[in-house]
């Protein structure tokens, strides 16, 4: 502008202070979809590993909008989700200070990518764990059936303890993440009963999750370490003139009160921060050893995995099952992502809209790809030199 500004509006939420580096790598749900009595037992979050984007061709279903009946590309994320096993089960009794935990029962066999995730050091453990609570399963199961019926008795939030099975993925880690997800609909019995009965058993993302579904993501940013004023805050740069330099704040406050208040913005840490997004849409689930594991569409016949040519950059090649979700997911490849129900129902034009795929790119994203098959590239190129 011209003219002198003299107001204007601030540089940066204060919304998410302090904008500090998150202390674990996955997200966690701190808030469950509100439980409905009336609905069978059933289960409220799952976890993925992100693989990697690509964009897709479809045809909008939009009365009244300029877009009705015309193609749009829109980009999505892709996210690997393998079955997730269920190991234990924890009640949770109300106080007047909140929600506190009264028992977890366990599993009586864990698997060795649970069990690494209470050690700090795998190699050079003794691996004793839980070597003393499988006695509990041997007379009889009177002391975990005792502690069932507690849960039944007293508790009045029932989750479930799973763990991924990352030995699934194309990921070198070899310690599963474990998580607890809320069981929501029936009696507290029925929620213990049907927590118990998924003891040692694969809980598939199908079982959670369909096609044209609204779900939240919860995951970790991805980091960028220490970043200036004008990185961090989005400030307006100084004029090229000025003394000390020009990225920074020009004026940090009055002289009195003599402190820096904590609206400022200031340097420091950017990324790796902890971020719900909600109401993603579910484009496309894909289950392993079937049909809707491959990226054909009814307008394109071409067979063809969901893998781009060369792999996921930085992933690999997804064989699992995978949700397809519109639009962008925090962090980085390889990490984490929790996915959970929404909060509320979701009844909007965007959320009802059936959607349906036309074309699926899965050119090489390495680069700018050209091909969408191996073959279609030996069509163009004929027989390389070995």
């Amino acid at each position: 502008m011209s003219h002198c500004k003299f107001e204007h509006p601030r540089n940066g939420s204060l919304g998410f202070l302090p904008k500090k580096r998150c202390r674990h790598g996955r997200g966690k749900v701190k808030s469950f979809p509100k439980d409905d009595p009336a609905r069978p037992p059933h289960l409220t979050a799952f976890i993925g590993y992100k693989a990697g984007s690509t964009h897709i061709l479809r045809e909008v279903e939009k009365p009244g909008s300029k877009l009705h009946k015309k193609e749009t590309v829109e980009h999505v994320t892709l996210i690997e989700t393998p079955p997730m096993v269920v190991v234990g089960v924890v009640g949770y009794i109300k106080t007047p200070r909140g929600l506190r935990s009264l028992n977890t029962i366990f599993a009586e066999h864990l698997s060795e990518e649970v069990k690494r995730k209470f050690y700090k050091n795998w190699s050079v453990a003794k691996k004793k764990a839980f070597s003393k609570y499988v006695k509990k399963y041997t007379d009889g199961k009177k002391a975990i059936e005792a502690e069932i019926e507690a849960l039944k008795k007293h508790c009045c939030v029932i989750r479930v303890l799973a763990h991924t099975q990352i030995k699934k993925t194309p990921l070198i880690q070899k310690k599963a993440h474990l998580i607890e997800i809320q069981v929501n609909g029936g009696s507290t019995a029925a929620k213990v009963d049907f927590a118990y009965g998924l003891f040692e058993k694969q809980v598939a993302v199908t079982d959670l999750f369909s096609v044209n579904e609204m779900i939240d993501t919860i995951a970790i940013t991805k980091g960028f370490g220490n970043q200036g004023v004008i990185q961090r805050w989005g400030v307006t740069r100084l004029p090229r003139k000025t003394h000390r330099g020009l990225r920074k704040v020009a004026c940090i406050g009055a002289w009195h009160p003599a402190r820096v208040k904590w609206t400022v913005p200031r340097a420091g840490q950017m990324g790796f921060h902890h971020r719900t997004e909600i109401n993603k849409k579910i484009y496309k689930v894909g289950k392993k050893d079937d049909n809707s594991h491959l990226a054909t569409t009814d307008f394109d016949l071409t067979e063809k995995g969901i893998t781009p040519m060369g792999g996921f950059a930085h992933y690999g090649c997804i064989k699992e099952d995978y949700l397809m979700i519109k639009g962008a997911v925090p962090g980085t490849v390889k990490r984490p992502i929790t996915l959970r129900r929404t909060l509320l129902p979701q009844t909007s034009r965007t959320a009802l809209e059936e959607i349906k795929l036309k074309f699926i790119d899965t050119a090489s994203k390495f680069g700018h790809g050209r091909f969408q098959t191996a073959e279609e590239k030996l069509k163009v190129y004929g027989r390389l030199k070995a």
